[in-house]
C-alpha cells in the first residue's frame, strides 16, 4: 500500500483526489495540506472529500511520511511544496499547470533527487491524444494548416491551457517547428494570409466546462479533428493516481504520463 499525502485539498482537484485516495484499496491518505491560514486547517478532510470522518486533518504543514505527494495547487504552491518534497525524499505527481519556464526549472532541478513526474493533464485519453496528434502532424507536414481550440470553465485562471500548450510543442517536436516562432494565440484585426508554418491556439471560457480539447488539421479540400472532451474532473484524478502508483519506487528523475502508459513518443 501506498501513502499518499495531497496539497491543495480543499480546491475543486484536491478534495476529488482525497476522496479518491480513499476508495482505492492500494493507497492509504497520511496527510492532507493547504495554505497557511485557510478557514478549513485543522477540520478533518471528509469534511471537504465527502468520505466521512478520515482522522486526517488538514494542515498546512508536512509532517507524516508518505511515498507520494499529488498536487494540483498553484504554480508557487508547486514549488514550494516540490522543495520540502526533496527535502523529506518524497516522490511527486504534480498536474499544475500554467508553470513559468523558471519554475519547470526548479522542477527539474528537485528531479534530480527525487522522482518527479509532472504533467499539465493527467487523462489517460489526452495523453494518448498527445501521441495521435504528434503522429498525425509528422505524416501531414507542412501541407495542413494547424488549428488547437481549449475550452474551459470561466474559473480557469490561465490562458491558453496547459494541455493545449503541450499539443503544441508536441507538433513542434514533430514537425521542426518552434514554439516561440511559429505559434500564436488568437487573431485579431487584418493579419494577412496564414503562413504555413503557423500553429493558432485558441482559449474559450465558458460555464463550467471541464475541459475540451481540439486540433484541427486543415487542407484545401478536406479537414482533421481530433477531440478529447472530459466529462468529469475524475478522469485526471484516476490519472493521477495511477502516476502515483507507477512513481513510488522510481529512481528520482523526471518523468511523464507517456512512461506510465507505456507510450513510445
Amino acid at each position: 500500500m501506498f501513502k499518499i499525502a495531497v496539497n491543495g485539498v480543499c480546491g475543486r482537484m484536491g478534495a476529488r483526489i482525497a476522496a479518491l485516495v480513499c476508495e482505492d484499496p492500494e493507497l492509504q491518505l497520511v496527510a492532507a495540506l493547504e495554505r497557511p491560514g485557510h478557514r478549513l486547517l485543522g477540520k478533518d478532510v471528509g469534511s471537504v472529500s465527502g468520505c466521512g470522518d478520515t482522522g486526517i486533518k488538514i494542515t498546512f504543514s508536512l509532517d507524516a511520511h508518505a511515498d507520494v505527494l499529488i498536487d494540483f495547487s498553484s504554480p508557487d504552491s508547486t514549488v514550494a511544496i516540490a522543495e520540502i518534497c526533496a527535502q523529506k525524499k518524497i516522490a511527486l505527481v504534480a498536474g499544475t499547470t500554467g508553470l513559468s519556464p523558471h519554475q519547470h526549472e526548479k522542477l527539474q532541478g528537485f528531479s534530480r533527487v527525487i522522482p518527479c513526474l509532472v504533467s499539465p493533464n493527467m487523462s489517460v485519453g489526452v495523453n494518448i491524444m498527445f501521441n495521435l496528434v504528434a503522429q498525425v502532424a509528422r505524416m501531414v507536414e507542412k501541407e495542413y494548416d494547424i488549428e488547437i481550440v481549449e475550452t474551459h470553465h470561466r474559473f480557469k485562471k490561465d490562458a491558453p491551457s496547459g494541455t493545449a500548450l503541450r499539443l503544441a510543442e508536441g507538433i513542434c517536436e514533430a514537425t521542426g517547428r518552434e514554439m516561440e516562432r511559429d505559434v500564436v494565440y488568437g487573431r485579431n484585426g487584418i493579419t494577412g494570409e496564414r503562413p504555413a508554418n503557423q500553429i493558432g491556439i485558441h482559449a474559450v471560457r465558458s460555464g463550467d466546462v471541464v475541459g475540451d480539447h481540439t486540433v484541427v488539421f486543415g487542407s484545401l479540400g478536406e479537414r482533421i479533428e481530433i477531440t478529447h472532451k472530459a466529462h468529469t474532473r475524475d478522469t485526471f484524478v484516476r490519472g493521477a493516481l495511477r502516476a502515483a502508483k507507477f512513481i513510488a519506487n522510481k529512481p528520482p528523475g523526471m518523468y511523464r504520463m507517456s512512461d506510465v502508459l507505456q507510450i513510445r513518443l
